[in-house]
């Protein structure tokens, strides 16, 4: 983890005196990593702090620190789990290219099949602190032998009936002009688009782009700079404090990161059960237990261990503690930031399946943010592109993805790799001959 009383270049370079590096060849080493993960303006950013990247800005920078010494072997566990799907496939190519040219060995632990296809020469398969099945790449996608993996392969998104455009309506949530600015710098700008009740609305983008900050802003966790943001004719940017509290039952936000946004003193049932405390109306004391136990159970967590901490969690354990912290408050509207990225495609796919089931019960209505466009194929009804804080392109998913109209969303959709091996040597082949 980034220090965050420290400056990324700081943190990069600490290391590198003790092996024998000049202080001036160190700072230079540094910068040269930074640029080579693609980190923008890195000259100036170098003397930034963790807080002012955003999440996948930070995995990169992450990556820069461990490649810092040249090693001989690199385990990369989840190195690209919060990266959109251009960056992703930038990491991806220069993790090959080292390895090219050091021989470095690389060991990846993965849930992303795509990428497995793109970079693996050979595939171990775990399940429940076993290895169930090893192959190479073709071998696991095409003839798995093991029920375990031809589950994960069954769950890949992406391949199935995308969903279709919901009859007009009126908005659950209308957006007109939102921009968020800190002093110079323009994060979101002229941002535009409507949701309606029981629709899933994907915002899409590299990271950076805006999109979480466009979340953050639309529940006032940052103050909008222009614009403003109707929920049911009542504007979120402008409304007391008080009538804010009171819409906090109805729009719920599922964060990023939960190691950042679970707290750590908290057992589970604390961090669940907080909802109900604050708005007691909900569920009465007698009863919390009980619920709080329900949620757990929907996001495929074990009621029993509603007592641990969050440090006894995995990742992606700790996500779906926070998507039942969401449920809790009953939402209308849910903003998902990268909700399931943390989360193995066996996992995945059950989250999602359940949050499409919690939809068609409750006609709840989602604001998706994910850089996983397979995941937004099968699972949004519209689709908004954001590109440097503002919208490119917004339209139902089926014109996105088979007919987008702006070349950086091809860009996007040309980027998302597959699980199929055989797909991806196609895909490597076209883009040679692109070059040539």
């Amino acid at each position: 983890h980034l220090n965050p009383v420290y400056t990324i270049g700081w943190q990069i370079e600490e290391m590198m005196p003790a092996h024998g590096m000049a202080r001036d060849k160190a700072r230079a080493r540094t910068l040269q990593l930074l640029q080579r993960v693609g980190i923008p303006e890195a000259e100036s950013k170098i003397d930034a702090y963790p807080h002012q990247f955003s999440g996948g800005q930070r995995q990169r920078i992450m990556i820069a620190m461990a490649l810092a010494l040249k090693p001989d072997i690199l385990i990369a566990d989840e190195p690209t789990t919060a990266l959109d799907v251009t960056v992703q496939a930038q990491i991806l190519a220069l993790l090959e290219e080292l390895q090219e040219e050091t021989g470095m060995g690389l060991l990846l632990i993965t849930h992303d099949l795509g990428v497995v296809a793109e970079v693996a020469d050979r595939v171990v398969v775990m399940n429940s602190g076993e290895i169930v099945e090893t192959g190479t790449a073709g071998q696991i996608y095409s003839d798995a032998k093991h029920p375990y993996t031809q589950k994960l392969i069954a769950a890949v998104p992406g391949t199935g009936e995308m969903a279709t455009p919901l009859e007009a309506s009126k908005p659950l949530l209308e957006v007109n002009g939102l921009a968020k600015h800190y002093g110079d710098f323009v994060a979101v700008e002229g941002a535009s688009f409507t949701v309606l009740p029981g629709e899933s609305v994907a915002i899409v983008g590299e990271s950076g782009s805006g999109k979480s900050t466009l979340a953050k802003t639309l529940l006032r966790l940052e103050e909008a700079t222009a614009g403003e943001a109707l929920y049911l004719g009542r504007d979120l940017v402008t409304i007391s404090p008080r009538e804010l509290f009171d819409l906090r039952r109805e729009v719920q936000m599922i964060f990023q990161d939960p190691t950042q946004s679970l707290n750590p003193r908290m057992s589970v049932y604390d961090i669940i059960a907080e909802a109900f405390v604050i708005h007691p109306e909900i569920i009465p004391k007698a009863k919390r237990r009980d619920r709080v136990a329900e949620l757990l159970s929907y996001v495929g967590l074990e009621p029993g261990h509603m007592q641990r901490y969050p440090h006894q969690f995995s990742g992606g354990q700790r996500q779906r503690i926070a998507i039942a912290r969401a449920l809790a408050m009953e939402p209308k509207l849910i903003i998902c930031d990268e909700a399931v990225s943390a989360l193995d495609v066996s996992i995945q796919a059950q989250v999602i399946e359940l949050l499409a089931g919690l939809q068609d019960q409750f006609g709840l209505s989602y604001i998706f943010i994910a850089h996983d466009l397979p995941l937004v194929r099968d699972f949004a009804h519209r689709v908004v592109v954001m590109q440097a804080g503002r919208i490119v392109e917004q339209g139902p998913v089926a014109q996105i993805f088979d007919d987008p109209q702006q070349e950086y969303t091809r860009e996007l959709i040309a980027a998302s790799l597959s699980p199929d091996p055989e797909i991806q040597a196609e895909r490597r082949r076209a883009q040679m001959e692109g070059v040539a």
